[in-house]
């Protein structure tokens, strides 16, 4: 995700900063391995020094007796590399396919632990994401993505919005998309994002090796 918000100064000023690619960026790194059918692992890291760990397993999916895919999802994170502020979270990932024209996706997540500074004068410290998201496909291999992370309990600022452009090559995948804030993991989400006037630019690509 670059840092630059979009709407600073005027569209010259934009184009002369490469759209925001020309200043600095939180990058997030991430390996998910198949341990076996319907079940993986993970780590990811972003250069704010967050670190997560996570698993997937799937308990149910979509066919002619239920109509979504049902996932069980377990994360683990903390800051300063895992050295300070701890957030698990747990939830699930709801999807239904719509044939071959996109997908429609609801995640509700408990984070504990949201609040960073841990502020005497916050009730719930915690909170619970809901999560939901699309994806449309207007090419054979081209897709419109959009998603929102509501949240209750500890929701500090604005709902965290995001939607993008997908290309697909296979397994892979390459993502230009624009966003109102730069999180990725569970606990981040859950602080939410900026603002609804502040957007930025981020990129996403996701290889899949077999």
């Amino acid at each position: 995700r670059f840092m630059r918000p979009l709407g600073n100064g005027s569209f010259n000023d934009l184009l002369g900063d490469g759209f925001g690619i020309d200043g600095s960026a939180q990058v997030g790194l991430e390996f998910r391995f198949g341990i076996m059918s319907g079940t993986q692992i993970g780590i990811h890291r972003t250069s704010d020094r967050t670190i997560e760990l996570f698993g997937q397993h799937q308990l149910a999916r979509q066919g002619e007796r239920l109509p979504f895919t049902v996932d069980l999802v377990g994360t683990f994170e903390g800051t300063n590399n895992l050295r300070n502020v701890y957030s698990p979270a747990i939830g699930a990932v709801i999807s239904r396919t719509l044939g071959r024209h996109g997908a429609l996706y609801f995640q509700p997540v408990y984070v504990h632990n949201s609040n960073l500074l841990q502020s005497e004068a916050v009730d719930d410290n915690s909170s619970f994401v809901f999560g939901f998201g699309a994806r449309v496909r207007v090419r054979s291999t081209l897709y419109l993505v959009g998603e929102a992370a509501p949240r209750a309990g500890y929701d500090p600022d604005a709902t965290y919005l995001s939607f993008a452009v997908e290309k697909r090559w296979g397994g892979h995948s390459f993502q230009v998309n624009f966003s109102n804030g730069f999180g990725t993991t569970p606990g981040q989400l859950a602080r939410g994002g900026f603002d609804y006037d502040t957007w930025s630019l981020g990129i996403h690509t996701s290889p899949t090796f077999m």
